[in-house]
């Protein structure tokens, strides 16, 4: 019997675990609402919820006139998860990925609009580094950055660097940290290479350089 509040949740929690004990196998069907229902001591609404909490989870399917069946025995790790264990090092390879081939579009799509979103955070990030608390500086230089994806118009890349942004924050946070120098601060002219490669419409250069520029910070945090 399931007791403890929310009944959804720990619905969805013990539907799991028995997924996971092999009382139902990978393509499985479940029992319907009703007998689930009376197993678990909740109501039908209750295992609705419980079922679309693991849909999302990527552990169940409902298909609309067959019912719900058993896609995967275990459920994938939230991605906010995976992104706030991630180290430093994984972050830096994962924004190369994304802005790499960020700035490879951005060459070739970017709008006088973008170009003129270039010129003021490179411009905000030049001041911050120069006297901006850690903080300022950090939002100025994500901007900057956020400028070059979003110049490749390209949602899924865009989406992408945004749901990054709070771990790429913290993994700035850290290098700063580790950074007496600031070294991290001065490498304005390395940002304004790939912004003037973008503007240039050479694809090939705006992915160099900002592949350059990543690699860098990778290889100065280890």
């Amino acid at each position: 019997m399931i007791r403890r509040h929310p009944l959804a949740e720990q619905a969805a929690e013990e539907l799991l675990r028995r997924i996971g004990s092999g009382e139902w196998t990978l393509g499985t069907k479940l029992p319907g609402e009703t007998t689930l229902a009376a197993q678990l001591g909740v109501g039908r609404s209750t295992i609705r919820e419980a079922v679309r909490e693991l849909a999302g989870r990527r552990v169940l399917e409902s298909r609309q006139g067959a019912g719900v069946f058993v896609i995967a025995l275990q459920a994938a790790e939230d991605w906010d998860k995976v992104l706030r264990k991630a180290d430093i090092t994984d972050v830096l390879e994962g924004r190369l990925a994304i802005e790499t081939e960020g700035a490879r579009l951005a060459a070739s799509r970017r709008t006088q609009a973008d170009l003129r979103t270039f010129r003021y955070t490179l411009a905000d990030r030049k001041r911050a580094a120069a006297n901006a608390p850690d903080d300022w500086y950090i939002e100025a230089d994500l901007a900057f950055h956020r400028a070059v994806v979003t110049a490749a118009h390209n949602a899924v890349l865009t989406e992408l660097f945004d749901t990054f942004v709070p771990r790429i924050r913290r993994a700035m946070i850290d290098m700063l940290k580790l950074d007496d120098e600031h070294r991290h601060r001065h490498d304005q002219a390395a940002h304004e290479a790939i912004a003037e490669a973008i503007r240039a419409k050479d694809p090939e250069l705006a992915a160099t350089r900002a592949r350059e520029h990543l690699s860098a910070v990778r290889s100065s945090v280890g």
